[in-house]
């Protein structure tokens, strides 16, 4: 039995936070983030500029997603989900209960029934997004602070959500029974409980509800502050003013460490805003607020609530729409002024503990089997690149691959990743592929000419089609993708279709874009043009009742699914580089292992013992990252 390496250096987590690394935005390098939400339920052409975290403002709601019994709308969540894949960015789920914005459908529900509909609306997100990868952050239960008369900060009391989920008694009952449902189907994400008004006003009844629901079993992992009350005077959440003055910074001070103090639970400004038309008095709001924050230990990220002036959800004197935003018609107010300079000036403030505070750069994506594919050659389309991490200079994304809808295929190969890939051809195929997808391959090309493309493809729609592209070059037509017999939903009976690029020599990208929906594609044989296909489809074998999963598509040849698996079995003794960090960013140590089950099995079960908390595992090489949990 193979030894394992045990880490080789231990520091205690003081804090939750998000793990630090490269990616886009102002604060790209520092140990937590600072994000933004959708605008419009859109995400903006320059959201990275600026944010390397994402929240959809309205778009993961239960009502957005579910507004019909089973019927889900998954496409609003989605666009925010795939910018922080695609970007390397933060991505949180907002929100799973709460007791505004759900379906209308449920009010008049009993509470048995309404029960079973929570239960099934918190599996249809984990089947949805668990499978692309998993949700890093989730917003479990949101504003449940019960004020006087028995009210609660939102409208709970309209539907049977309380009872269905246990009921209050004084302790908060369905709350805590909404954590441990989240956690049965959340094992790894970080479950977070957030709320209004916990700054100035609702201060004693947040930090009483943590408490209680602490002591009840629930696992929360964070406290979210929406921290939208950080004006007196006439700004903040009310709306009323435009101008106003900035919460006493060492009041904010006071009320944050108490809060921590209180409840030894990490912190998440989660929704911040500076409702103001006078520049000079957001700005200042800004530059103690913010500062402070990214200087406190105990707060793990900053999520601003809207950056576009007059399309954000704060009104000023009733009449400044949206004056909460930091850019303004086009140009930076003198908040998003400081707040560029800040960030760009402090990247060794509370950073991740790598290299001494260094930045990380960012990481090019990488070919699949470590070298680039060789032209002429045979691309398996599964193969696409392992993604990459952040942006570089010049807005290149470093990302392999774009997928609008996850969670249908049957392979493990490449498990983890959002691609759809089943068990079919001749070993492993793209699948489930929409308009829009793309995947990325890393090429090298022995000489420049005119090359011929021999694709194995399969479709049960007539509209399916597929074009080549390097870089913002399109090298083919749209390929039509033959469809299966009239009337049969098929996606076993593979065909070749053959077209002609051109290709320049040496190392390049190739683009697989997906341009008509419902395609499967197996692979592509690129030779010279006027050398002839060297794996044809024999006719026999192209039907669903003799294709054999796994089984060669010539005969004499090993079917690419037998030799994927025999290289990730020599795989397993090749050695590599695990980091673990604690959910504050701080590099823990690093250790060896021949897989990440490994790694994660040693850190769970190591000579060193961990506190109790969540840490990341990520591989070195690949940057495939992992969470533990420890509970004890």
């Amino acid at each position: 039995m193979k030894k394992k390496k045990i880490l080789s250096s231990v520091a205690l987590a003081a804090a939750l936070a998000a793990p630090a690394f490269a990616g886009p935005g102002l604060a790209d390098g520092a140990a937590k983030f600072v994000g933004n939400i959708t605008t419009g339920g859109q995400v903006r052409s320059d959201f990275g500029q600026y944010w390397n975290q994402i929240t959809a403002e309205n778009e993961c709601k239960w009502g957005s997603i579910n507004n019909a019994e089973n019927s889900y709308n998954w496409s609003g969540c989605d666009r925010a989900y795939n910018w922080a894949k695609q970007n390397g960015g933060h991505f949180k789920f907002h929100a799973l209960v709460w007791g505004s914005q759900y379906p209308n459908w449920i009010k008049g529900l009993s509470a048995t029934k309404t029960a079973e509909v929570i239960e099934k609306w918190m599996k249809a997100v984990a089947d949805h997004y668990n499978p692309m990868g998993g949700i890093e952050m989730i917003d479990v239960v949101n504003e449940a602070i019960r004020t006087g008369n028995n009210q609660y900060h939102s409208g709970y009391t309209q539907t049977n959500i309380i009872p269905a989920l246990g009921g209050d008694t004084g302790n908060y009952e369905f709350v805590v029974n909404a954590f441990k449902m989240a956690r049965k189907y959340f094992p790894n994400s970080i479950l977070i409980y957030n709320d209004y008004n916990t700054v100035q006003w609702n201060k004693d009844q947040g930090i009483d509800l943590i408490q209680k629901i602490k002591k009840g079993g629930a696992p929360v992992d964070g406290y979210g502050l929406q921290a939208h009350d950080m004006m007196s005077q006439g700004g903040g959440a009310g709306g009323t003013g435009g101008g106003g003055t900035c919460l006493n910074i060492n009041t904010l001070k006071s009320v944050v460490n108490e809060i921590w103090t209180k409840t030894q639970t990490p912190i998440f400004i989660s929704e911040y805003d500076i409702a103001s038309t006078n520049d000079d008095v957001q700005k200042q709001c800004y530059s103690e607020q913010i500062s402070y924050f990214m200087e406190n230990e105990h707060v793990a990220g900053i999520t601003i609530w809207g950056y576009i002036y007059g399309q954000t959800w704060l009104d000023c004197n009733g009449t400044a729409s949206g004056c909460s935003g930091i850019i303004k018609n086009g140009q930076d107010r003198k908040a998003m002024t400081w707040l560029k300079e800040y960030l760009k000036s402090n990247k060794g403030v509370n950073t991740t503990g790598l290299a001494g505070g260094t930045t990380v750069d960012p990481e090019p994506q990488t070919p699949f089997k470590g070298q680039p594919i060789a032209i002429p050659g045979k691309i398996e389309a599964e193969d696409f690149d392992i993604p990459g991490v952040g942006r570089n200079e010049d807005g290149s994304s470093n990302y392999s691959y774009n997928v609008g809808d996850a969670g249908h295929g049957n392979s493990d190969y490449r498990k983890g990743e959002a691609p759809n890939l089943y068990e079919s051809g001749s070993g492993v195929v793209i699948g489930y592929n929409q308009t829009g997808n793309w995947y990325e391959y890393t090429i090298d090309v022995a000489e420049a000419g005119t090359y011929t493309v021999y694709a194995a493809v399969a479709s049960a729609n007539s509209t399916s089609s597929f074009q080549l592209s390097i870089g913002e070059k399109n090298i083919s037509e749209k390929i039509a993708v033959p469809a299966a017999a009239q009337g049969e939903e098929n996606y076993n009976d593979y065909n070749k279709v053959a077209f002609d690029i051109d290709l320049a020599k040496g190392k390049q990208i190739l683009r697989l874009n997906i341009t008509g929906d419902w395609c499967d594609i197996d692979y592509m044989d690129i030779v010279k043009k006027g050398d002839i296909d060297p794996n044809p489809i024999p006719k026999s074998s192209s039907s669903a009742e003799e294709q054999v999963p796994g089984s060669s598509s010539s005969a004499g040849e090993v079917g690419p699914g037998m030799a994927i698996h025999q290289n990730l079995d020599m795989n397993m003794d090749v050695l590599e580089d695990y980091d673990v960090f604690d959910m504050n960013g701080v590099f823990m140590g690093r250790l060896s292992a021949y897989s990440m089950d490994q790694a994660v099995e040693t850190v769970k079960f190591g000579e060193v013992k961990f506190a109790k908390g969540v840490y990341y595992v990520r591989n070195k090489t690949t940057h495939q990252m992992q969470t533990v949990r420890f509970t004890k």
